[in-house]
C-alpha cells in the first residue's frame, strides 16, 4: 500500500528498459514498423523483400528494409537528429546520389537512377538487387577508422572501432561517390555506373571504389594501432 507522500508509479507505456549490466545510458536501436494489414507490392513493383539475408550482425539493426513500394518519405524525417536510421536503405542511397552536381534537389531523378540500376543488376546477375545492395554495403563498411589525439602539442593518430551507424553511412557514401566519379567524363550513364559499383562491391572486388576505400582506411588504421 502506498502512502500519501509516495510518488506515483510511471504508466506502463512510459516505463524505460533496465540495463542489466549496470547504470548508464540505454541505446534504443531502430526497429521496423509492424506489418500492415494489407499486402504491400514489391519494391518498384518488381523486387521482393522476402529472403533478404544480412550476414553482418552489427549492421542488421540499422539496415532498414521494411516492405515499401516507393521509398520516398517526403521529408518527414528531415531535420531530426539520427532519424536517417529509420529511413529505407534504398531511399538513403538515392539521397546520397543527390549530393552530386546534377542530382542536387532532384529526388525523382535520383530514384529513377536507382530503379534503372536495379534493373541492370537483376538482368546481369540474375539475383535480387536488394540482396546485392546489402552484400555491397557489408563489403564496403569499414570496421576501423583513424582519429587524432592531442598530447600536448603533438597530434598522434589512433585507430578506433567504427560504430554500426557510421559504417553504414560511410558505405552508402562511398558507393554513390564511386558511381558519380565513374560517370564523369565517361560515355556510360549514371545508372550503369551505379549498377557496376553495386555488383563489384557485392563481390568484394578491389575494382570497386567503395571496397578500395574500405581497404585503404582499414590499412591505415592497422598501422596506427
Amino acid at each position: 500500500m502506498k502512502g500519501p507522500r509516495d510518488p506515483p508509479s510511471a504508466p506502463a507505456a512510459l516505463a524505460l528498459p533496465i540495463d542489466e549490466e549496470g547504470p548508464g545510458p540505454i541505446i534504443v536501436r531502430p526497429v521496423p514498423p509492424p506489418p500492415p494489414p494489407f499486402p504491400i507490392p514489391p519494391l518498384f513493383g518488381k523486387y521482393s523483400f522476402e529472403g533478404i539475408v544480412v550476414h553482418d550482425p552489427g549492421l542488421m539493426p540499422y539496415l532498414y528494409l521494411h516492405p515499401i513500394y516507393a521509398p520516398h518519405t517526403e521529408g518527414k524525417l528531415c531535420g531530426k537528429p539520427f532519424m536517417k536510421s529509420h529511413m529505407h536503405l534504398v531511399e538513403r542511397l538515392a539521397n546520397r546520389l543527390m549530393k552530386g552536381g546534377k542530382f542536387t534537389g532532384k529526388k525523382s531523378k535520383a530514384l529513377r537512377t536507382v530503379r534503372l540500376a536495379f534493373d541492370q543488376v537483376a538482368e546481369r546477375e540474375k539475383k535480387n538487387p536488394l540482396q546485392q545492395l546489402v552484400d555491397a554495403i557489408e563489403n564496403a563498411a569499414p570496421k576501423e577508422e583513424v582519429t587524432r589525439l592531442q598530447f600536448g602539442g603533438i597530434s598522434v593518430p589512433r585507430a578506433v572501432d567504427a560504430s554500426p551507424a557510421r559504417r553504414l553511412n560511410v558505405a552508402i557514401r562511398n558507393i554513390s561517390q564511386g558511381a558519380i566519379q565513374a560517370s564523369r567524363k565517361s560515355t556510360k550513364s549514371i545508372e550503369t555506373c551505379l549498377a557496376n559499383e553495386i555488383i563489384l562491391a557485392a563481390k568484394g572486388d578491389q575494382a570497386s571504389f567503395a571496397v578500395a576505400r574500405k581497404e585503404e582506411v582499414e590499412r591505415v588504421a592497422q598501422s596506427a594501432r
